[in-house]
């Protein structure tokens, strides 16, 4: 949430009024608070607002937690490092999590951080680096084994999809939703029961064992995947929807209702998947595919139905811009964080909506071990296409993006011909072909296998990559010169020309600089060349701060002109 000045300064004035509780916790917050604590105190407080029906929970810094005096406080005071502070603690949560904001007020007596920590979601309680955290009045503790059961149960009695419907009998169903239903059933257990059994049975009968009702009643999954669409108002106020939405030069969207059986295969249908072609190094003959694998879709898909938030009254959205497909359903990532699956070595243990999900398991639309995404992954890396990207920061909702264009040719290239990568590797090339993060002993790896090189956070793909696929112009590109190759071209240009304005430098060096940066860290690169020049005697700044003029110093526009044979002009 966004507030102005004075929302800020009334809502500390309240906090401060109220003082600490177990949903707000006041520090001092100097210049080196540890990030671990930081985290361990979002944990506590996040538990703590979901066991006291808060929305959200603060922890502010700047203030004495004794004699509750503003004091400020100096910890992180650029923009970026706070930015960066809640990338660090959502790595560090379970289920990811971080904060829904960190507001900045400038008092008279000092600046004041207040971090706005949302609850945990219903039956998710919060861990930091694997251990759950509470509090105890104002102090920070363990989260007790009755306070952890009762957060995980929340969801036990409340699952949404298993609740009956009212009114609601075999004639809402959609038939060709049933007979597709049994179908896909049959085609589970074909080692079980003969199909003509199974097409057999009575409605009922099957209905029950699909375990989409009880005792012949119907449920809210019955009607979610078999339903007629005339059927939806029944499930009112809980949407049952799903929506196709095309951005770009073009703009369109579409609405799906149940039968969610059928439904999400008709959306896929609505999506632009044209063929790709790639071309390896030294071929003629391209490698061609769809720009978009209909297994991965419809397993990205029938994940979001499983797992969203009914309660919280949304559509599971489908966006699809000229590049990439993004899912989002309502409702955090439920158990661990994705990356946690990615592997397919770790089944969970919970579900939002379990009889949904078991439901869903009969009809032979997801599984329940964990291995989903860890298949759409490996779907990703045999079609030479970037990984999958999950965004779960924000706690109301989980965004998966589902690339169907290159975004790096190095990368591409380079798992069409190593075939031999492991897929923690191919990860770890992605993450670099993204500019995201990547963790020491990754990058060590990489590098010693000359798969990388650069330094954190601006790493590439190798010579020795690029070499091997045919990109070394791209490599070139992005791996730019050192610094005294940027110095001299800047005092080249002051002895030629007198002076530059920033503009002026910045437009000298621009194209120069690596490819790999982005503008605002060009613009950094700029300044720090700058810098380092002025502070080494050889340039000064003849104007203001904001309206730089830069020179060369005397004595260096002295040596300049013994260099070229002339004379370099002077103040």
């Amino acid at each position: 949430m966004s507030m102005d000045e004075q929302a800020l300064k009334q809502l500390l004035h309240s906090l401060i009024e109220r003082w600490e509780s177990e949903v707000v916790e006041f520090k001092r917050g100097g210049k080196g608070f540890s990030t671990s604590d930081l985290g361990k105190y979002l944990s506590a407080l996040a538990n703590e607002a979901n066991l006291r029906a808060c929305e959200s929970a603060w922890l502010v810094f700047g203030i004495d937690d004794k004699t509750r005096r503003i004091l400020g406080s100096e910890y992180r005071q650029s923009l970026g490092e706070l930015d960066k502070l809640k990338m660090q603690i959502a790595d560090g949560t379970e289920p990811s999590i971080t904060f829904r904001d960190i507001h900045e007020l400038e008092t008279p007596e000092g600046r004041v951080l207040l971090f706005e920590i949302p609850a945990a979601p219903m039956g998710m309680p919060i861990a930091w680096l694997g251990h759950y955290y509470a509090r105890a009045g104002e102090s920070l503790t363990s989260l007790g084994l009755d306070k952890l059961d009762t957060i995980r149960r929340q969801t036990d009695a409340t699952d949404w999809s298993v609740q009956l419907v009212p009114n609601a009998t075999h004639d809402h169903l959609d038939p060709e939703a049933v007979s597709k239903a049994r179908e896909s059933f049959a085609k589970k257990y074909a080692n079980r029961f003969e199909p003509g059994e199974v097409m057999g049975w009575p409605l009922a009968t099957f209905l029950d064992r699909a375990k989409l009702t009880l005792d012949g009643k119907v449920t809210r999954a019955a009607l979610l995947l078999l339903g007629k669409e005339e059927a939806v108002p029944l499930l009112s106020p809980h949407p049952a929807q799903l929506t196709w939405k095309l951005e770009g030069p073009e703009r369109a969207y579409q609405h799906f209702g149940p039968p969610f059986l059928l439904a999400t295969t008709w959306l896929y249908q609505q999506i632009r998947n044209v063929q790709v072609r790639i071309l390896p190094e030294d071929q003629l003959l391209g490698v061609e595919l769809a720009k978009y694998d209909q297994r991965i879709v419809l397993e990205a898909l029938h994940n979001c139905i499983a797992h969203q938030d009914y309660t919280r009254n949304g559509r599971v959205l489908v966006t699809e811009e000229p590049d990439r497909l993004i899912l989002e359903n309502a409702g955090a990532f439920f158990e661990g964080r994705p990356e946690d699956y990615v592997t397919g070595h770790k089944t969970p243990m919970h579900y939002r909506n379990p009889f949904l999900v078991n439901a869903m398991v009969e009809l032979n639309m997801i599984d329940t071990m964990g291995y989903g995404i860890h298949e759409m992954h490996l779907g990703q890396a045999k079609r030479y296409l970037p990984m999958p990207d999950y965004d779960v920061t924000d706690p109301a909702r989980v965004r998966l993006t589902i690339y169907g264009s290159i975004v790096d040719p190095a990368y591409t290239r380079m798992l069409i011909k190593k075939t031999e990568l492991s897929l923690q590797e191919i990860l770890a090339l992605d993450r670099v072909q993204k500019q995201l993060p990547l963790d020491k002993e990754m990058a060590s790896r990489l590098r010693r296998a000359k798969l990388i090189e650069g330094r954190q956070p601006n790493l590439r793909v190798s010579a020795e990559i690029a070499t091997a696929t045919a990109t070394k112009a791209q490599y070139i590109h992005t791996r730019g010169q050192d610094d005294a190759f940027y110095a001299k071209l800047v005092t080249d240009y002051l002895a030629k020309f007198g002076s530059a304005s920033r503009q002026e430098i910045d437009t000298l060096l621009w194209d120069k600089l690596s490819d790999a940066l982005d503008e605002p860290k060009k613009k950094a690169k700029v300044g720090n060349i700058l810098t380092k020049l002025r502070r080494a005697g050889q340039i000064r700044n003849a104007g203001s701060r904001g309206a730089p003029e830069w020179r060369l110093t005397e004595a260096d526009a002295e040596s300049s002109a013994e260099r070229n044979g002339g004379s370099a002009e002077r103040d």
